[in-house]
């Protein structure tokens, strides 16, 4: 192997990519890590939202665990609690960048356009032309790797419709009206923000009712905390589970932890954002988009509810909050040779024990791991799990 040759290449710079490289800092190991810091939540999420997990659920991890997000917050001035007080996706982002500047600042602020595999590894090019050799790789793609959008919505152009993940700066649809798609967290959270902005907004789900999540109640008596016990997830066993033992997750059937990654924590606003669309919003709940096509200057959605006639709603342009599917395929930086090679699963990479895959010398974290660790994976909470065991592994 030449000299531009490392030992540990991490592409990507979110909440899992930046943990694993602050732990890998001190190893005997050579690491590199190229990407945007943080560009999932800065680029791809509207500004003025809050973040739908707890402060306490919502860190990077170093590998002492000091930087958290409430020493953040305290050295600033900015309140904080670890239950009951939404986190603003600025502060997060803030955070976050400060993290890397504090425990990651060799990150190249660069993207890798090219992954393939040779006999001693893999060779990696970057955006900037340069050429590299790693003997291990860790792909830690954000979600906006994996947004999704239905088949039957691309009769629209681009010009009409788009993922809500296209979307940090909504002021552009002041005085337009907007038709959001989804009954979840983004879409809720995407439809308030519009209304806030001067948009002219109303929401179509298939969904019966939105399904907002409660607010937390402190303190909890002790049965309480028996019957539904708190974790970074939520409060419940199932999340306490999933949040504890991934390990044991990882061990059930391949068929049953797809199943349950796809069930458990479904679609579900927060409480601090019900205010702001009740009665502001118009929904149209329990309803199928049939038809969906473009007109001289709107899009035209044709919606059917339980059964009933057809109706028509008409919009400047369509945001489809329908979530994300990680699939391997869509990310195109790695070779089609390389890709073929890795065992999938619903489309996602089939992982050992250590987020190896099947492809040896390649490993996955964040989304891309949930159907093999559990949701745990799909939240930034997961990150120290993740950042804890794959430093273990590659630092061996």
């Amino acid at each position: 192997m030449t000299a531009n040759t490392v030992d540990i290449a991490i592409i990507g710079a979110g909440p899992y990519g930046l943990s694993l490289a602050a732990h890998l800092r001190n190893s005997n190991r050579s690491v590199r890590i190229f990407g945007s810091p943080m560009n999932s939540w800065s680029n791809h999420m509207p500004r003025g939202m809050h973040l739908k997990s707890e402060g306490f659920a919502s860190n990077l991890y170093d590998p002492a665990g000091e930087f958290t997000l409430e020493k953040y917050c305290a050295e600033r001035a900015i309140p904080y609690a670890h239950i009951g007080l939404p986190v603003a996706i600025e502060t997060f982002i803030a955070y976050g960048l400060e993290f890397q500047r504090r425990y990651v600042p060799d990150l190249e602020n660069v993207q890798v356009n090219s992954l393939k595999k040779i006999d001693a590894g893999f060779e990696l090019k970057t955006a900037a032309g340069e050429v590299l050799r790693a003997r291990q790789v860790v792909v830690a793609a954000g979600i906006v790797n994996f947004a999704y959008l239905p088949p039957s919505l691309s009769s629209l152009p681009s010009s009409m419709i788009s993922h809500s993940s296209k979307h940090s700066d909504l002021s552009q649809f002041k005085d337009r009206k907007v038709a959001v798609l989804g009954a979840g967290a983004s879409a809720v959270d995407i439809a308030a923000l519009l209304l806030e902005a001067g948009a002219e907004v109303e929401l179509v789900a298939r969904r019966e009712k939105i399904d907002f999540n409660d607010p937390p109640i402190e303190p909890r008596s002790f049965l309480q905390r028996l019957k539904a016990p708190r974790s970074g997830l939520g409060t419940g066993w199932r999340s306490r589970l999933c949040t504890d033992i991934p390990l044991v997750f990882h061990a059930m059937p391949e068929s049953l932890r797809i199943r349950a990654v796809a069930r458990h924590l479904g679609p579900a606003p927060c409480w601090f954002v019900r205010d702001a669309v009740a009665n502001r919003v118009p929904m149209h709940l329990g309803t199928e988009v049939t038809r969906i096509e473009p007109g001289e200057q709107r899009a035209r959605l044709v919606l059917k509810q339980n059964g009933g006639p057809e109706r028509t709603v008409e919009a400047d342009h369509v945001i489809a909050a329908t979530g994300y599917k990680p699939a391997v395929s869509r990310l195109t930086f790695i070779d089609q040779s390389v890709q073929s090679a890795i065992r999938k699963a619903a489309g996602a990479p089939v992982l050992n024990r250590q987020f190896e895959s099947s492809v040896e010398g390649l490993y996955f974290i964040g989304i891309a791991a949930a159907n093999s660790f559990g949701p745990l994976l799909r939240f930034a909470f997961g990150a120290r799990f993740a950042a804890e065991r794959m430093a273990a592994r590659l630092a061996a």
